[in-house]
C-alpha cells in the first residue's frame, strides 16, 4: 500500500524567501513557503527527495508537469496534472526519511493556490507526523472540495486533520499531532471520472493560538456504572507539542436528560474544571456523577454529560454516563439460555432486532457512535482491515472500545466480532501462519487439523475475536478455481475427514467450551457447491470460475457438495456462509437461483433437513448480487433463510429497509425473531454477555514457539512427494547443495492470499522462515542463486524451489491473469539447474502446476503448496528429519485441457492421481500379488471389526507396494483404481480399497 507524504529539505526551506500573495492581518507572521513549483524540488521517485505519484494500479498515478502560467499566484510555474482513476491516485512531495523532520508547531495551518474547476469533488490533503522518520510516522488527513472556479487560496487549518483509522502504515505513535516532526504532505485526487488540475504556492501560514493548540478529551465515549455506584469521567487537556498550557481552559460541564431520570436514577451536577495557565499536557480532572438504586429491574439507562469548553477544542462527542441493566431474567447465567434467549427477544423492538441482524465492516462504520444508534449487532475486519498498530493488544484495545459502545444501548446486547482467520489468525502481524486447507489435506492426518484449529482459536481469542469465518469446506473440482487452496480436497469423504478443526476451533459439538478463553465460533462455507462451478460461468467482473454456476444432479449434490455440511452440522458448528455462486440442479425448474437467495436449500436443506440450529451469516455484500431493487434484495434473503447479513457499508440502508419491510408486512415478524434468536443464542454460549471485553491472558502464546511447532508440523506433512528418482530425497548434510527459484526466499509467496492482507502479497511480509532459511538451519551446505546466475559448477544437487505468487478469490482464477504454467523466469531456473546437476523440485502454490514436458529432467519433484510461515517444516522432510507422508488432495492433471479432473472420473489418466504420495524414511512391504491378497483380507476383516487403526494402516502399505512398482508409469489403468482407493480408505472400505490397489498393481 502507498506512502505518502513529505516535505522540502530544510536547506531549501531555509533558501525561499517569503512571498506575500494574499493579505494579512497585521500581527500575523509572514507566511512559510514549501513549495513554489519553479522547479526547486524535482520530480523523483523514493526514497530520493522529490514529488512522486502513486496509486491502485499502473493506470492510477497522475501525469505530472510543471507548467508556465501567466496568471501563475506565485512566480512563473504551477504544478499541473490529468488524471484518470478508477482505485485511487495521487501524488506527494517526499523528502528522504532519514533526514530531519521539520516544525511546523508554530503555524495555524497550511494552505495552497488551487485552480477551481467548481465539480463539487473532494481532495484529500494528508501530512505525516512523528515517529522516528517519514516511512515511520502518522498519517493525519483532511479536504478540500473543488466548488469554485478560478484561483483559490485553500486553508487548512491543523485543527481539521484527523487521524487516518483506514490506514497507517507502521502505527500509531501517540495519536497527537504535534507538528514538530513533520515530514510533508500529499493530494489524493478524485477517482471515478477523468479530471486536470493545477497548484501553486504552498505555504505554513498563521500563528498557533492555545485554541487552536490545545484539545480537551474524555477517557471514554461511554461510562457504564452500576446501579447505585458513582461513576467518574475524566476530562483531559492535551496541547500539540506538548507544551503546557499558555492560557487558562475552563470546562463548564453539567448532567442532562438521557433515558435515566434525574433526581430517580442519579443525582445531578454540574460545575467547572479549570486549568490554569502552565498546566502540563495531559492533566485530568475528574467528574463524579451519583447514581441511585431502586431495586427494580430495568434495562440500561443514559445521562449524557455536557461539556462546554472554552480555550481549547471540546471533545468530538458528548460523554455518556450508562446505568447498568439489571435484575432482568436474560442477564442470569444462571438461567438455560433459551430461557434467556426468549425473555431478551421478548423485550426488543423491531429496531434493536434488526441491527442484531446487521453485520457493519468496522473501518466503514461513519462513526462510532453508530454501534449503538443503530444497535449493531456485529462487526467484522475484511481482510488487511487491522487497528494499528497490528498487535494482539491493540486488536483487543479496538474491539473492547468497539465493545463499549454497546454498553450505551437499553440491554446491552455485546457485538460478535468476525475475522477471516483461514489458516492461523493471518490477519494479524506475528500470528502463527499455518498451512492453507490445501496442505492440511494433503497431511491426511485428522489429528493435526484439530491441532490447528486449536491454534488459530487461541490466537484469535485471545485478542477479543470470538468468531472465526473458517473453515472452509467447499469440495474444490476444478483447480483454475481461485479459491482452491481453501479447500481440503476434490474428495468430499477428505473434506469430511478434516472437519475435526471445526472441534478445534470450538471445542465440543454441544457448545459448552465456546466460553473459553481459547474458543471461537466456527463457520462452515461456502453453502453450497462453490467448489463446484463451472469455468467460464462467472459473470462477475473479470472472475473464471469464481461465483458463477454449479451444475449438478440431486445425487451429485447430495454425495459431493452436501456431505461436508452434513458433518459440520453433526459437529455443532455454529455459523454457516452461503456461497456467491449459483445452483443449479438437473430437473428442478428453477435453473441457476444464487445461493443467497436459495431458501429450498437454507431453510429447506440446512436448517429443517440437517437441523442446524446456529444462525446464517452472508458473504461480503452478496445481498447485491440478488435481482430487484435493495428491497427485494433484503425480502429475498432474509426469506431464504439468512438471520444476519454482512453489509460491510451499507448497515444504514440495511437496518431501515429490513424494518420498513417488517412493518410493511413483506417480511414475517417470526422470520426476524427466529434469525435474531439464533443470533443471540450463540452469544449467550459464547459468554459475551458476562465477559464481553477481550481476555488477553492468552496473548503470549500467540506466535509462540509452541504454537509454530504445530504449524511447522503441519508444514512437514503436507509436504507431497512426486517423484523420487534414484532416491534423491532425503538429502545428506555433507552435500553441496545449489538452491534457486522464485519461491526459495519468499515468505510472502510461501505464506499465499488471506495473509496479513486479503490478497496477500510477495516480500518480506509476516514473520517466519522461508524455505532457504529453514535449509540452512537445517545445518546444510547451501548456496542460493535466485536466478540461478551464479555458476552452477561443484554443487551435488540442486533445489530449485517455484511456483505461484499470492492470490485471493476470483482474482486468482485462471484465465484472469493467471495460469497453471509456471512463470518464464521459474520455468529458466528449472531448466538451468536441472540441466547442470540432479535436482529437486519443490512446488509453492495454491493448486497444481503443470510440469509435464519437463518432468523427464527433473530427479524429484515435491507439491509444497502453501506451507506458511514455517520454512523448517519444508527443510525437515527436505533433510530427512521427518519423512515425507503427505499425500495428493487433489489431482494433478497432465495438461490445462483435462480439467476439470476428479477422482471417480470415467476417463482418469492425470499426471499423477488422487491420493499419490510417497515416502522416505519407510520401509515398503516386499511382494507381490499374493501380498496384496493378503493384505485385503486383513483389511476386511478388520473393517468388519471396526478397527479403522488396522484397516488404515493395512491400506497403506499395499498403496506404498503399488507406488513402488508403477513407479514414473502412470497410466489410466493404475492411476484411476489406485485414485479410487484413496476414497475408500476415506469412507472406511479398507478391504475394497486393497482390491482396487491390487488392480492398479496388476496394470502397472
Amino acid at each position: 500500500m502507498r506512502r505518502t507524504a513529505l516535505l522540502a529539505s530544510a536547506a531549501l526551506l531555509a533558501g525561499l524567501l517569503p512571498w506575500a500573495a494574499t493579505a494579512r492581518a497585521a500581527d500575523e507572521p509572514a507566511p512559510v513557503p514549501v513549495d513554489r513549483f519553479e522547479g526547486e524540488v524535482p520530480f523523483a521517485a523514493q526514497p530520493a527527495e522529490g514529488i512522486f505519484t502513486w496509486g491502485g494500479d499502473s493506470d492510477d498515478p497522475p501525469a505530472l508537469r510543471l507548467a508556465d502560467r501567466a496568471d501563475a499566484p506565485e512566480g512563473g510555474k504551477v504544478l499541473a496534472g490529468s488524471y484518470d482513476i478508477s482505485g485511487y491516485g495521487g501524488f506527494t512531495h517526499d523528502y528522504a526519511a532519514t533526514a530531519p523532520a521539520h516544525d511546523w508547531s508554530a503555524h495555524r495551518g497550511i494552505r495552497l493556490w488551487w485552480d477551481g474547476r467548481n465539480n463539487g469533488r473532494k481532495i484529500a490533503f494528508e501530512i505525516k507526523d512523528g515517529g522516528a522518520n517519514g516511512e515511520a510516522s502518522e498519517l493525519w488527513t483532511t479536504s478540500f472540495t473543488d466548488d469554485f472556479t478560478g484561483w483559490k487560496q485553500v486553508e487548512l487549518p491543523f485543527t481539521d486533520f484527523v487521524y487516518r483509522t483506514d490506514y497507517q502504515p507502521v502505527g500509531g505513535i501517540d495519536h497527537v499531532l504535534g507538528l514538530k516532526e513533520t515530514w510533508g504532505y500529499a493530494l489524493t485526487l478524485p477517482a471515478g471520472t477523468k479530471g486536470d488540475f493545477a497548484m501553486d504556492g504552498v505555504e505554513l501560514y498563521g500563528t498557533a493560538d492555545q485554541a487552536l493548540r490545545a484539545s480537551v478529551t474524555t477517557d471514554a465515549p461511554v461510562v457504564p456504572v452500576r446501579e447505585g455506584r458513582t461513576a467518574e469521567v475524566r476530562v483531559t487537556v492535551a496541547t500539540t507539542g506538548e507544551q503546557p498550557l499558555a492560557d487558562p481552559v475552563t470546562v463548564t460541564y453539567a448532567t442532562a436528560d438521557g433515558t435515566a431520570s434525574a433526581g430517580t436514577d442519579y443525582t445531578p451536577v454540574s460545575g467547572t474544571l479549570t486549568f490554569p495557565a502552565g498546566t502540563a499536557s495531559g492533566t485530568t480532572r475528574t467528574v463524579a456523577v451519583p447514581t441511585r438504586g431502586d431495586r427494580a429491574a430495568e434495562p440500561a439507562e443514559t445521562i449524557p454529560l455536557k461539556l462546554t469548553v472554552s480555550g481549547a477544542k471540546a471533545p468530538a462527542e458528548t460523554p455518556q454516563v450508562v446505568v447498568d441493566a439489571h435484575g432482568l431474567p436474560y442477564l442470569d447465567p444462571r438461567l438455560p439460555v433459551r430461557k434467556r434467549v426468549a425473555d431478551l427477544l421478548g423485550r426488543m423492538s423491531l429496531a434493536e432486532k434488526a441491527g442484531q441482524m446487521t453485520q457493519a465492516e468496522r473501518g466503514a462504520m461513519t462513526q462510532p457512535g453508530d454501534i449503538a444508534g443503530y444497535a449493531l449487532g456485529s462487526l467484522l475486519s475484511g481482510g488487511g482491515s487491522t487497528p494499528t498498530p497490528n498487535t494482539p493488544a491493540a486488536w483487543a484495545k479496538m474491539i473492547d472500545g468497539f465493545q463499549l459502545r454497546t454498553r450505551a444501548t437499553r440491554f446491552q446486547i455485546p457485538l460478535i466480532y468476525g475475522v477471516d482467520a483461514v489458516h492461523g489468525h493471518n490477519n494479524l502481524s506475528g500470528a502463527t501462519v499455518l498451512p492453507h486447507n490445501i496442505g492440511i489435506g494433503a497431511t491426511r492426518d485428522p489429528s493435526l487439523a484439530y491441532r490447528t484449529g486449536e491454534v488459530t482459536a487461541a490466537e484469535v481469542r485471545a485478542t477479543g475475536v470470538p468468531w472465526d469465518f473458517a473453515p472452509c469446506l467447499c469440495v474444490s473440482r476444478d483447480e483454475r478455481w481461485g479459491r482452491s487452496y481453501e479447500s481440503f480436497g476434490e474428495d468430499p469423504a477428505l473434506v469430511q475427514s478434516m472437519e475435526t478443526v471445526i472441534q478445534g476451533l470450538q471445542g465440543r459439538a454441544n457448545g459448552k467450551d465456546l466460553s473459553r478463553d481459547d474458543k471461537v465460533l466456527a463457520t462452515a462455507k461456502h453453502f453450497v457447491g462453490d467448489g463446484g462451478t463451472a469455468y467460464g460461468s462467472s459473470t462477475t467482473g473479470t472472475y473464471t470460475v469464481d461465483q458463477g454456476v454449479t451444475e449438478v444432479t440431486r445425487k451429485q449434490l447430495e454425495d459431493i457438495h452436501l456431505a461436508p455440511f452434513r458433518t459440520a452440522v453433526e459437529r455443532g458448528v455454529g455459523t454457516v456462509m452461503p456461497s456467491y455462486s449459483s445452483l443449479d440442479i438437473a430437473g428442478d425448474g428453477k435453473g441457476a437461483v444464487k445461493m443467497h437467495a436459495r431458501g429450498d436449500m437454507i431453510n429447506g436443506v440446512l436448517k429443517d433437513r440437517m437441523g442446524f440450529d446456529g444462525f446464517v451469516i452472508s458473504d461480503w455484500n452478496a445481498i447485491d448480487q440478488l435481482p430487484g431493487d435493495y428491497a427485494a434484495h433484503v425480502r429475498t434473503a432474509v426469506g431464504a433463510g439468512l438471520d444476519m447479513m454482512m453489509v460491510p457499508y451499507s448497515y444504514k440502508d440495511f437496518t431501515a429497509t429490513l424494518t420498513d419491510e417488517v412493518k410493511a408486512g413483506r417480511i414475517g415478524e417470526d422470520r426476524v425473531d427466529d434469525a435474531v434468536a439464533r443470533i443471540l443464542t450463540e452469544k449467550f454460549r459464547l459468554g459475551l454477555f458476562e465477559h464481553p471485553y477481550a481476555d488477553t491472558s492468552g496473548a503470549a502464546a500467540i506466535g509462540s514457539g509452541a504454537h509454530r511447532e504445530v504449524a511447522r508440523r503441519a508444514a512437514a506433512q503436507s509436504q507431497v512427494l512426486l517423484k523420487n528418482a534414484g532416491g534423491l530425497l532425503p538429502l545428506k548434510k555433507s552435500e553441496k547443495v545449489y538452491v534457486a527459484g522464485s519461491n526459495a526466499d519468499d515468505i510472502g509467496n510461501q505464506t499465499g492470499g488471506w495473509t496479513l492482507t486479503w490478497q496477500g502479497a510477495s516480500g518480506n511480509t509476516v514473520p517466519g522462515t522461508t524455505v532457504l532459511q529453514g535449509l540452512r538451519r537445517a545445518g546444510g551446505d547451501v548456496t542460493y542463486s535466485k536466478d540461478a546466475s551464479a555458476p552452477t559448477g561443484g554443487y551435488d544437487v540442486g533445489v530449485v524451489v517455484v511456483g505461484e505468487t499470492p492470490y485471493a478469490e476470483g482474482v486468482g482464477d485462471v484465465g484472469n491473469g493467471h495460469s497453471l504454467s509456471l512463470s518464464e523466469a521459474d520455468q529458466a531456473a528449472v531448466d538451468k539447474v536441472c540441466a547442470a546437476m540432479k535436482c529437486a523440485v519443490l512446488i509453492v502454490s495454491g493448486r497444481p502446476q503443470l510440469v509435464g514436458d519437463r518432468l523427464d529432467g527433473i530427479d524429484a519433484l515435491v507439491a509444497s503448496w502453501l506451507p506458511g510461515t514455517e520454512g523448517e517444516g519444508v527443510a525437515d522432510v527436505l533433510y530427512g528429519r521427518r519423512p515425507f507422508t503427505g499425500q495428493l488432495p487433489v489431482t494433478w492433471p497432465r495438461t490445462e485441457a483435462q480439467l476439470p479432473i476428479n477422482v471417480g472420473d470415467a476417463s482418469y489418466d492425470p499426471q499423477f492421481p488422487y491420493g499419490w504420495g510417497l515416502t522416505t524414511l519407510t520401509r515398503v512391504p516386499k511382494g507381490g500379488t499374493a501380498t496384496l491378497r493378503d493384505l485385503g483380507a486383513r483389511a476386511a476383516a478388520a473393517e468388519r471389526h471396526g478397527d479403522d487403526r488396522s484397516g488404515r494402516a493395512l491400506v497403506t502399505e499395499a498403496r506404498l507396494l503399488v507406488q513402488q512398482k508403477a513407479g514414473d508409469h502412470l497410466t489410466e489403468a493404475v492411476s484411476a483404481p489406485f485414485a479410487d482407493a484413496d476414497h475408500l480408505l476415506l469412507t472406511g472400505r479398507y478391504g475394497k480399497a486393497v482390491e482396487k490397489l491390487a488392480q492398479a498393481y496388476r496394470a502397472a
